[in-house]
């Protein structure tokens, strides 16, 4: 189920970045920015009373751990800029790029509190695999 859920997050993903440009465009990136978000927090606050869903204590919660609505700002700003130039498969692929490559350096040395997932060499060749295909992506 997992699996599934991460592939329809990739489509849900490429479908956000279209939208979210098309209106970066017509209103600008700060402005579709807060349009964006804004139009999230209606969505979610209805997603908590529908599903009568409540908070938990926040209370222990390290500071730096709630700069994740942060990175989501600076993700939809990014994006919106990048999707005019790059269009939207090549701005999923390197942002993708991006994330595994974050992703690889929590895991091999368990930041934020995560369990440590040692890098093998064998995960290079993916690496490498995943450039070559943003290159050939590249190419026109």
């Amino acid at each position: 189920m997992n699996y599934f859920i991460s592939i329809f997050m990739g489509i849900i993903l490429s479908i956000m970045i279209s939208l979210n440009g098309q209106v970066s465009n017509i209103a600008g990136n700060y402005a579709s920015s807060v349009i964006i978000h804004f139009v999230g927090l209606i969505g979610i606050i209805l997603v908590l009373i529908f599903t009568k869903s409540k908070i938990g204590n926040l209370k222990g919660i390290p500071f730096y751990m709630f700069t994740g609505g942060l990175i989501g700002i600076l993700t939809v700003l990014f994006t919106n800029a990048s999707f005019v130039g790059l269009g939207v498969s090549l701005t999923v692929s390197l942002s993708l790029l991006g994330q595994l490559v974050t992703s690889l350096v929590i895991d091999h040395f368990g930041y934020f509190n995560m369990p440590v997932v040692e890098f093998d060499k064998k995960k290079i060749l993916g690496l490498v695999i995943i450039v070559a295909g943003i290159y050939v992506m590249t190419l026109s």
